[in-house]
């Protein structure tokens, strides 16, 4: 309802509405309060002008409207805490689904890149050594030695997700803090250094399908790093695809044989 009389993204994701409508209260509750308290000062300067009170009254006001008022307020304020907010923030962290039923992804920021990582067919993600780190090559450092790392696919700046299943995104942060920000999913985590923070959402639209929706056939969904994080944060970008189930598993499944091949020039 109010995603658009806001000037919202297109939403995305199933958790979406809620975000909205979360948003959407708070704008209605600030706007009853502005043209509340605004209609009030009004009042009082003119009720209370100099020409009509030459002469100070130091009993003051002696009704309790205002007592009551304040706490409507204050009623107003618990339910938007207790009856949005708090729910809506426990779905999203303590409520994860079952790694065995989403996808898994490790996205680490760096500066000033996002470095994506999924787990490959066997869906378990291998062992990473910090001594094999290359910023062109080797980014996370995945020990390819290890047999589950041998199918680990990377990607640097591209997300590749399906569309209507669980994506769980595991954060972290090689240098600064960073933050993983899709408007349309109504995604923002901050990724900080030393820790491994899982959020967790369902794609709903995929990149072709929010393409015929927008009439824009260049659109992509965007992660925008949102917080400072350098010279170079301007140009932190990095690009999500929706993709059906299938054309997902394909994508993965070229991704592996890709990375198993042989280099050439070895």
């Amino acid at each position: 309802m109010f995603t658009h009389w806001l000037g919202l993204p297109d939403l995305a994701t199933a958790h979406g509405q809620q975000i909205d409508n979360l948003i959407g209260w708070i704008h209605v509750f600030m706007l009853v309060l502005f043209v509340g308290w605004g209609a009030f000062i009004a009042y009082v300067l003119f009720r209370f002008r100099r020409s009509r009170q030459p002469v100070a009254n130091y009993a003051g006001v002696k009704s309790h409207a205002s007592n009551y008022l304040e706490a409507g307020v204050l009623v107003v304020e618990l339910v938007l805490l207790f009856g949005f907010s708090i729910p809506l923030w426990a779905a999203r962290v303590d409520r994860l689904p079952s790694e065995s039923e989403a996808l898994v992804v490790n996205v680490t920021g760096e500066q000033f890149a996002w470095n994506v990582r999924y787990a490959g067919p066997d869906g378990k993600f291998g062992k990473t050594d910090i001594k094999l780190i290359d910023l062109q090559a080797n980014p996370l450092g995945i020990d390819r030695s290890d047999p589950d790392a041998k199918d680990d696919v990377t990607t640097v700046n591209q997300l590749y997700l399906p569309v209507n299943k669980p994506i769980i995104v595991k954060l972290r942060s090689k240098d600064v803090i960073h933050s993983f920000n899709v408007p349309e999913f109504r995604v923002k985590q901050d990724a900080v250094p030393g820790l491994t923070i899982p959020i967790w959402f369902i794609p709903t639209v995929t990149t072709a399908e929010m393409r015929a929706r927008t009439g824009n056939p260049e659109f992509q969904y965007e992660i925008a790093c949102a917080q400072l994080c350098g010279l170079g944060h301007y140009r932190m970008r990095a690009f999500v695809t929706v993709l059906s189930p299938d054309e997902f598993q394909k994508w993965l499944d070229d991704k592996v044989k890709e990375q198993s091949a042989p280099d050439p020039f070895k």
